[in-house]
């Protein structure tokens, strides 16, 4: 069983930058997809960015330009720099994990197995 553990996150003014990071334990994939989802209230979960065991990466058309998501060498952590920051920016961000089953990493939650708590983001 996959345990994800996020960090990072907060409060910050438009423009401004946060980083986010989790960290997987547990057996691991020998192909992943390890990403980045957010949740506003009233709205469904969607997809920020992703990353694969071979590293290749997706990233949401909102975010292209102002987010990077990189993993770690030993590829049991992914962090999320967040650039550019606004309000529309303002989300639970949870990590996520599951099975690469594609030529990369896409944002169907249903391939995604393990999940962390969540973490805010908000832009004011």
């Amino acid at each position: 069983h996959v345990q994800l553990v996020e960090s990072g996150g907060g409060s910050v003014q438009t423009g401004g930058s946060l980083k986010l990071s989790c960290r997987a334990s547990g057996p691991a994939y020998s192909e992943y997809c390890m990403g980045w989802f957010r949740q506003v209230p009233g709205e469904e979960r969607e997809g920020v960015a992703a990353i694969d065991s071979d590293g290749i990466i997706n990233y949401a058309d909102s975010v292209k330009g102002r987010f990077t998501i990189s993993q770690d060498d030993a590829k049991n952590a992914i962090n999320l720099q967040m650039n550019s920051l606004t309000p529309e920016d303002t989300a639970m961000n949870y990590c996520a994990a599951g099975e690469l089953t594609s030529w990369r990493c896409e944002f169907d939650r249903a391939e995604y197995r393990n999940w962390g708590q969540g973490t805010q983001v908000t832009v004011s």
